[in-house]
């Protein structure tokens, strides 16, 4: 297992900064109701792969719905749970142990729809441009990719940790407590990051909260709905 591997079970092991809902997230569920609202298309009976899929929230849920979910974790224990979740639900999940910036033992052009719910932001350059042509090679043209994504801009706590705590690659910062390295974007980057491969159809910035060694922090995210279009 590699280093980030080890600190992902870890945290999965003593959460600290996860949370131990068991429902979908509702990031995932406001990008599914868009897919049905805005481009007419219904998630059932599709292909999804779940890039970090953790302990199978979102996975378990859509595989519910009858598609049929491939969920990719590098955390052993999280990994454990999401099958142990999914069998008490009598739900069929395809869950594989790997990192999301390795090959994907996956068909071209075999799925419908991508999910990277703040998995990425984990990878080193070299996963990065690994897993965005693994993406782009296993999804179909017109395909789907959700990605939820770490955002520097206007966020003090960054700001302060890219200073205090720099990680060795551009725009990362370490969080000491645990170890992890964080890679975070200012839109300019993000668009021109993604849009080389993807076309961007909906791109937004959101808020949230989150309690870390008994202090509240602000993280900031872009939600990017995204298709391939040859």
């Amino acid at each position: 297992m590699s280093h980030q591997g080890h600190i992902w079970d870890k945290e999965y092991r003593n959460p600290k900064l996860v949370t131990k809902n068991e429902g979908p997230q509702a990031d995932t569920l406001r990008f599914l109701k868009f897919l049905k609202k805005e481009q007419d298309y219904i998630v059932e009976n599709r292909t999804i792969l779940d890039l970090g899929c953790g302990t199978g929230r979102n996975s378990n849920y859509l595989a519910e719905k009858g598609n049929t979910v491939i969920g990719i974790e590098i955390s052993k224990t999280a990994l454990s749970l999401a099958k142990s979740r999914a069998e008490k639900l009598g739900i069929s999940v395809d869950y594989r142990l790997g990192d999301i910036g390795q090959d994907y033992d996956i068909n071209n052009e075999s799925i419908d729809i991508v999910l990277d719910i703040t998995s990425s932001n984990s990878l080193d350059e070299k996963g990065r441009e690994k897993y965005l042509s693994e993406v782009s090679r296993v999804l179909k043209n017109g395909g789907y990719f959700f990605v939820r994504a770490l955002s520097r801009d206007g966020n003090k706590n960054v700001k302060n940790l890219l200073k205090q705590s720099p990680g060795q690659e551009y725009d990362t910062y370490i969080i000491k407590e645990i170890g992890l390295i964080e890679r975070v974007f200012n839109r300019e980057d993000f668009i021109k990051l993604y849009s080389s491969k993807f076309k961007i159809i909906h791109l937004e910035k959101k808020s949230s909260y989150t309690t870390f060694n008994n202090r509240i922090y602000k993280r900031d995210y872009f939600l990017a709905y995204m298709q391939k279009i040859l």
